[in-house]
Order: structure tokens, then C-alpha cells, then sequence
């Protein structure tokens, strides 16, 4: 029979609806103030400290929603975004460095729907408020970095060989090293040797004035994925520094080809953020070179195995330029006071800088160490190309004597105060810059704003929503109502869609995205039901002119939503930030209006007129 439906289609819809209306539900109840306050490693969120917070409130005439301690955390709900702030400021400046305080929005969805899952949309900054830093990799330093590891890696190569050199220096290239050989025996060794085992790599072997000399040079490919390495990198460690703020919701992600974006929805005092993650620190251990007298060494006297490099207070000490072990292999590090009550840092190490720790101190018992602290500051000058340059500071913060076989965890002292060794012991946790990277780009967007933004995109909605809504209905009248409807359900799936998806942000554009779907939703409708009246000007029955108006009208309809399914889908691919959010509502927007303007709309239709040869006129 036409235009019939079996039951598993219409209890197939009705699930469809009631999922669709339980996940977009959580929306209804909106979102409370609050902070969540965390701890940082050394330190503990217990009962004492949910006492303390909620003193601290009580003596600033705040009255929370509710105080909760769970999983190791505080979650405070308040009921305006002033006492937010006014809280957040109190409590971080009486709990102090052990404890994180971030900004937050608390969803004030009822346990029953948090049970089965349910979460509001997640707001993107442009909603939310917050800060957005546009932060730039300075790639010749990680060139020049990496160019300092190939000197180190070819020389230990060679020794290890007992391939003998005269000399290993870095290239005026800025991509390649230099070595010089005594005789073309001991160069042609060498290449046989260190070509197979370093492939991307250019070797190019010359006489110069008697010498025999090797110049090895990234190739192109080499140096595309250096730059490449160091930018994936520099990435994930900033996104460990993100988490160690504490922020709720971060995004972090890589724009071009050197440029990472970061977005910290919350956060409105920016000058810990840019602390922590502009920051560039680092360790080395170096063996301290006891043979070669201090004073011949500031005078330009010493081997060129060695180096000459200053403690804070001035006092300068002869390190070996050799490398123990850099901050790559450190996993944890934690900051306390030693049994005199100065501050320090508790490293612990991976298993491989363990070892290579273990093996030298095993030997070194009774030598002294150096702790050479590297960071990278921005001086405020421009280089040709317009970028800041960026100034390398290097000093020694300790030097101790090896008293025994170290292996993966000890300690380093020499620090000011307990403020400085908790920023470096969290800086060393997160991982250390593979390359500087400097702000370019700074935005601060506050919750006012941010509401703003919301109130205007719900209007631009509702009245999108109604203009087309009274079109409809006075158009295609009683079709028009069944339109309406499942325009209707349409946004309600578009947001409940929205709040399933893990990860799934709503932004301005997105708003956009939705407004967009409202029109497009009902334009399959449109479609149909002028193909409807085409087949009963033609003189077929009612029934007739129903099932083919759908029948007929569908391939058009999928062709105009599939050419636009995939331009969103290249503008996701290769768009970033809002552009992305456009992209992930307009797609979420094309599925569910195909669905709601053909299978829905049809299903009323059927529900309604189907099977029936007794109509004689109908209402569109």
C-alpha cells in the first residue's frame, strides 16, 4: 500500500526523538560559576583544604552554591561570574603555589542525566571567554640545535670506532658539520662507516690545503622533517604545560608551518599563562673540567674541550663541553626543601637517562658535576625577517661533588626561593621546548563578551527560525506544519549530536553553522512539496502525487547536500580554529536535515494520509 509505514519505522523515530531530546536536554539547565581548584605535584587536596576554601569564602561574604572534594579536586559553584573572580583572586593568594585555581563553567545537569551521559555543548572561547595566544617556533634554533646534536652524535660515532679526527665543528650553512681527517684511508673509513647509519644526511669529501675534509649536510628532506619534529613536539609539550595549569578545556593545535595556537577558556589573567608557557628551560649535566686553571681560562686559555660558564652570583667555573645528560630524560621532577630548608628540585629520570647517569657517576666518584640552567628570552629586537630575536641564557646552578653511583632520581640545589624551583620543576615535568617560541598574537576575550556573543547568535536563531517558520506554514500550509516540526526536532538533533560528541566545541561560527542548516533543512521540504503539487496538477491521485513528490525529488536533494557535505569537509580538513567549528556544525546539520525533511516528514505524512483513497483535496 502507499505511503505506509511499518511499525519499525515510526518506533525506529520515536528512539531517534527521545535520544535526541535526553542529549540536547542538559542545555536547558545551563551552567554555574565555579573554580576548580587542583594541586600541583608535592602537594595534596584534602578535607583540611576544602575547610580552608570554604573559610576563605565565608570571610570574603561570598555564599557558594555548593563545595564539593572529588577525585582529588575542589569544584566551588557560585552564582555570579563577579563572585568568581572575586573568589578565584582570594583563594589562589592564600593557598599559594601548590595549588592551581582555574576559572571553570559547571554544568548544572541534574545526577540522573550525568548518569546516562549527558552534558551540555561544550562553549568555545569566542562564547566561554578567555585568553588565545598565537605562538611562532623559532626554527633556525632548532636548526642550530639540531646541528649541535649531529657534532655530538658524529664525534661519539667516531670515538666509538676508535676512528681517529682532527676535528668536528659546526658548517657556516647553519645544516651540516665539518670534519677533518688526517690522511683520505682515515676519511674514506670514516664514510664507510657513518654513511649507513645516518642516512638523510649529504657527504662531501675534500682536500683543503693539505687536509683532508668531510661535510656532512641535512638534505632537504632531513631538514623539512627537523623543522617538522620540532614544531609536533614543541606541540605536545606545550599541551603538557596546559594540563598543568589546569585550565578546563584547552586547545591547543598547530596552524601553518611553524605557528601553534592556544586557547585557555577561563583564564583572564594572562601573566602566568605567558609565564609558563612562553618559557624555554632546560638541563644539562656536564663533567667540570678540575685540570684547567680558572684564571688561564678567563683569559682565553683553555682546551677546546671545554667551556667557561658563571653562576647566578658571578662566580664562573671550566665545564666540559661533553654532555652527560640533557632534560629530554627527565620524567618528574618536584620541587621541596632540603634538610637546611633551601629550596631544591627532586629529578627523576627515564630508564635510559638512568643508565647514562648510573655509568658516569659509577666512575666519577668524587669529581665535581656542573648543572648548567639553559632558557631562552625574547630581547624585544627584530631580526631582517621581522621575527623577535630571541637571546640564550646559560648559567650553572650548582656544582656538587659525585659522592656516590646516582642512578634515577636525585636533586639539584642553587635556587633562589621555593616560587623559582616550583616553575622549573614544573616546567622540566611538562618537557622542555624543543625550539623558542614566541607570543605573536594575543587576545583576551572576557566572560561578558562572552555571553554577548551567545545572546546574539540565539537571536540571530530564533528570529532566522521564525521568519521561516511563518513562510512555511502560511505557504504550504498544514505541509508547511509538518515542515515546522521536523525543523523543530532538526535543531534539537543538531544539539544533542553536539553534546554526544567527545571533543565537539561550539563556537560563533558554529551558531552561524546552525543558522545556515535552518534554512537549508527546509529547502529539501520545499522541493518536495512543489513536486507534489506538480503531480496533482498532472492529474494523479493523491496518493500517487505524495510517494512520488518524495520518490522524484530525493536524488535532487541528496546531490545539493552532498556537494555541500563535502565543501565542509575540506573546510574542516584544512581550516583551523572557527573556521573548524563552521565546518563541524554545518556537517552535523546536513546529516540531520536530510534525515528530518525526508524520513520524518514522511513519516507524519504517511502517518496522517497514508492509505487513505477517500481525500480529495489536500492542504499544501
Amino acid at each position: 500500500m502507499l505511503n505506509k509505514y511499518p511499525m519499525w519505522k515510526y518506533l525506529l523515530l520515536g528512539a531517534i526523538v527521545l535520544i535526541s531530546l535526553l542529549y540536547a536536554a542538559p542545555n536547558l539547565y545551563g551552567e554555574d560559576p565555579a573554580i576548580q581548584i587542583s594541586a600541583t605535584r608535592g602537594a595534596t587536596v584534602e578535607l583540611a583544604t576544602l575547610d580552608k576554601v570554604e573559610t576563605l569564602l565565608s570571610e570574603a561574604n561570598i555564599s557558594p552554591k555548593s563545595t564539593v572534594l572529588e577525585n582529588g579536586q575542589i569544584l566551588v559553584r557560585l552564582t555570579s561570574s563577579e563572585d568568581q573572580l572575586i573568589a578565584r583572586e582570594v583563594i589562589g593568594e592564600e593557598l599559594g603555589d601548590g595549588f592551581v585555581s582555574a576559572l571553570n563553567l559547571a554544568p548544572a545537569t541534574p545526577d540522573w542525566l550525568e548518569a546516562i551521559g549527558g552534558a551540555p555543548l561544550k562553549l568555545g572561547l569566542d562564547l566561554r571567554g578567555g585568553v588565545h595566544f598565537l605562538m611562532e617556533v623559532d626554527m633556525d634554533e632548532a636548526v642550530a640545535k639540531a646541528q649541535e646534536q649531529m657534532v655530538q652524535d658524529f664525534r661519539a660515532e667516531l670515538r666509538e670506532q676508535k676512528i681517529r679526527f682532527r676535528g668536528i665543528r659546526k658548517a657556516n650553512t647553519e645544516t651540516g658539520i665539518i670534519l677533518r681527517f688526517t690522511s683520505q684511508e682515515v676519511l674514506d673509513k670514516a664514510v664507510d662507516y657513518l654513511k649507513p647509519i645516518n642516512p638523510g644526511y649529504l657527504f662531501d669529501d675534500a682536500q683543503d690545503n693539505s687536509e683532508f675534509v668531510l661535510t656532512v649536510a641535512m638534505s632537504d628532506e632531513k631538514l623539512k622533517a627537523t623543522k617538522e619534529d620540532a614544531l609536533q613536539q614543541n606541540l605536545g609539550i606545550l599541551r603538557n604545560r596546559v594540563n598543568e595549569l589546569g585550565v578546563a578545556e584547552p586547545l591547543v593545535q598547530r596552524q601553518g608551518a611553524d605557528r601553534i595556537v592556544v586557547e585557555l577558556p577561563g583564564v583572564q589573567d594572562t601573566a602566568r599563562a605567558k609565564e609558563i608557557l612562553g618559557a624555554t628551560a632546560t638541563l644539562e649535566f656536564h663533567p667540570v673540567d678540575s685540570e684547567t686553571d680558572i684564571n688561564d681560562a678567563l683569559v682565553g686559555r683553555l682546551p677546546s674541550s671545554s667551556i667557561v660558564y658563571k653562576e647566578r652570583d658571578g662566580r664562573p667555573h671550566v665545564i666540559k663541553k661533553s654532555i652527560i645528560l640533557t632534560g629530554n630524560h627527565i620524567v618528574d621532577a618536584q620541587s621541596s626543601l632540603d634538610e637546611y630548608g633551601r629550596a631544591q628540585v627532586n629529578i627523576s629520570l627515564d630508564s635510559q637517562g638512568g643508565s647514562k647517569m648510573s655509568r658516569f657517576t659509577k666512575d666519577n666518584i668524587g669529581k665535581p658535576m656542573a648543572t648548567l640552567f639553559i632558557e631562552y628570552l625574547p630581547t624585544g629586537k627584530k631580526k631582517a625577517n621581522g621575527k623577535t630575536e630571541i637571546e640564550k641564557r646559560e648559567e650553572i646552578a650548582n656544582v656538587a661533588t659525585i659522592q656516590a653511583q646516582l642512578g634515577r632520581s636525585f636533586r639539584i640545589t642553587g635556587l633562589d626561593n621555593a616560587a623559582e624551583a616550583h616553575n622549573l620543576a614544573l616546567l622540566l615535568r611538562a618537557g622542555a621546548l624543543i625550539a623558542p617560541i614566541q607570543i605573536v598574537e594575543e587576545r583576551t576575550i572576557g566572560p561578558s563578551l562572552g555571553k554577548q556573543n551567545i545572546d546574539n547568535g540565539i537571536k540571530a536563531m530564533v528570529y532566522g527560525l521564525l521568519a521561516v517558520v511563518l513562510f512555511m506554514f502560511f505557504y504550504y500550509r498544514k505541509f508547511g506544519a509538518i515542515a515546522n516540526t521536523a525543523l523543530i526536532f532538526n535543531i534539537v538533533m543538531i544539539v544533542g549530536l553536539m553534546s554526544m560528541i567527545p571533543g565537539a566545541t561550539l563556537t560563533l561560527p558554529g551558531i552561524a553553522g546552525i543558522v545556515l542548516t535552518v534554512g537549508m533543512a527546509v529547502d529539501a521540504n520545499v522541493l518536495i512539496f512543489e513536486r507534489i503539487r506538480e503531480e496533482i496538477k498532472a492529474g494523479k491521485s493523491i496518493q500517487r502525487a505524495i510517494n512520488e513528490g518524495y520518490s522524484n525529488a530525493f536524488s535532487t536533494i541528496a546531490d545539493a547536500n552532498i556537494t555541500t557535505l563535502i565543501t565542509a569537509i575540506i573546510l574542516f580538513a584544512v581550516g583551523t580554529g572557527p573556521i573548524k567549528g563552521f565546518a563541524v556544525t554545518l556537517m552535523i546539520g546536513i546529516a540531520t536535515s536530510m534525515f528530518t525533511s525526508i524520513f520524518g516528514t514522511r513519516a507524519i505524512v504517511n502517518a496522517i494520509w497514508g492509505g487513505r483513497n477517500d481525500i480529495k483535496k489536500l492542504s499544501i
